[in-house]
C-alpha cells in the first residue's frame, strides 16, 4: 500500500522540477554557445512573470495568449541582454581570446551586474511588496484523482514544459538555426570558417533560452499567486545547480538533473521543516563538485 501523501510530494516535485528545467535550458543552451554563465537568467525569469501580470492588468487576455506573449517578451529581453552584456567582450575573435578566463570572467561580472540592476529598477518601479495575480487568472483549482489531488496549474506546468521542451529539440535538430546553434556549441572557429553567421546563431540562442526562462516566469506566477521583483533569485540558483550537475553544457543532463532537484526537495519536507529544503540543492551541488567535476552527463568538455 503506498503511501498517497509522498505520492502527493513527488507529483508536486516534478511540477517544481519542470520550472526549475526550463530556466536550467537557458543556462545550458547559453554556456553551450559561449562557454560563459549567464546570471541575469533570474531576472528574465521574473521580468517574464511581470510582463504576464501587467498584460493581464491591462488587457486581460486569455491564458494561452499570455504565456504566447510572454515568449515573445522573453525573446526580445534576451536579445537585449546580449546586445548589452555579453557582445562587448566579443569583439576579439581568436580562439585565445574566446578560450580566455578573464573574458569569461567578465562576462560573468557584467551579467551580474545586469541581474542587480534589473531587480533594484523593478523594485522602485512596483515596490518589494508582494504583487497578486487576480483570482480568475489563478491556476489553483483542485482536481481529485482518487485519492490523490492536483491543481490545474500542475497540468499546465506539465503541459507547457512538454511542448516546449518538444519544440526546443524539434528546432536543434531539424532546423537550420538549431544546426548553426550546435556547430557553434561544438566549435565557434570552425563554424565561423565553414560560413556560419555565429552572431546570428549566438542571438537566436539567448532569444531561444530566455522565452523559456519567461515562460516558467509567467507559469509560476499563475500557479503561486503572487509576483515580486526578488522571484527569480531562488529558482535562478537551482537552475545554475541542475546545469552544473548535468554537465553545464547537457540538455538532457540539466532537464534529468532538475527533475531530480525538484523531486528531492519536496519530498525532503517529509523530513525537514520547510525552511531546510534548499540545502537539499546545495548538497548536491557539493557532491557533483567533489565526485563528478564534469557533471552526472558530462563529456569531459569542461570540469564545473
Amino acid at each position: 500500500m503506498f503511501d498517497i501523501y509522498f505520492v502527493q510530494q513527488i507529483v508536486n516535485g516534478l511540477s517544481v522540477g519542470l520550472v526549475y528545467a526550463l530556466m536550467a535550458i537557458g543556462f545550458t543552451l547559453i554556456f553551450g554557445v559561449l562557454n560563459v554563465v549567464n546570471f541575469a537568467h533570474g531576472e528574465v525569469y521574473m521580468l517574464g512573470a511581470f510582463a504576464g501580470l501587467m498584460l493581464i492588468t491591462w488587457i486581460a487576455p486569455p491564458v494561452l495568449v499570455i504565456v504566447l506573449l510572454v515568449l515573445a517578451v522573453g525573446a526580445l529581453t534576451g536579445i537585449g541582454l546580449e546586445r548589452l552584456a555579453f557582445r562587448p567582450f566579443r569583439r576579439f575573435r581568436d580562439e585565445a581570446s574566446l578560450k580566455s578566463r578573464a573574458m569569461r570572467e567578465a562576462t560573468l561580472l557584467s551579467s551580474l551586474a545586469v541581474s542587480i540592476t534589473v531587480r533594484e529598477v523593478m523594485t522602485l518601479v512596483f515596490g518589494a511588496q508582494m504583487q497578486t495575480v487576480p483570482q480568475a487568472y489563478m491556476l489553483q483549482q483542485p482536481i481529485a484523482i482518487g485519492r490523490l489531488s492536483i491543481t490545474v496549474g500542475d497540468l499546465v506546468v506539465f503541459g507547457a514544459s512538454a511542448v516546449m521542451l518538444a519544440a526546443l529539440q524539434f528546432m536543434l535538430f531539424r532546423t537550420r538555426i538549431g544546426l548553426s546553434i550546435r556547430a557553434v556549441s561544438n566549435s565557434p572557429l570552425g563554424a565561423r570558417y565553414v560560413g556560419i553567421d555565429t552572431d546570428r546563431a549566438i542571438v537566436a540562442t539567448f532569444a531561444i533560452g530566455s522565452m523559456l526562462g519567461a515562460a516558467a516566469g509567467i507559469l509560476v506566477g499563475l500557479y503561486s499567486g503572487v509576483i515580486t521583483p526578488q522571484m527569480g533569485f531562488t529558482p535562478g540558483i537551482k537552475a545554475f545547480v541542475a546545469m552544473v550537475m548535468g554537465g553545464l553544457s547537457s540538455i538532457p543532463g540539466a532537464v534529468i538533473c532538475a527533475l531530480i532537484l525538484g523531486v528531492s526537495e519536496s519530498v525532503a519536507t517529509e523530513y525537514l521543516a520547510s525552511g531546510w529544503q534548499d540545502l537539499v540543492s546545495y548538497g548536491f551541488l557539493i557532491v557533483t563538485l567533489v565526485f563528478f567535476p564534469q557533471g552526472l552527463f558530462g563529456v569531459g568538455r569542461e570540469r564545473a
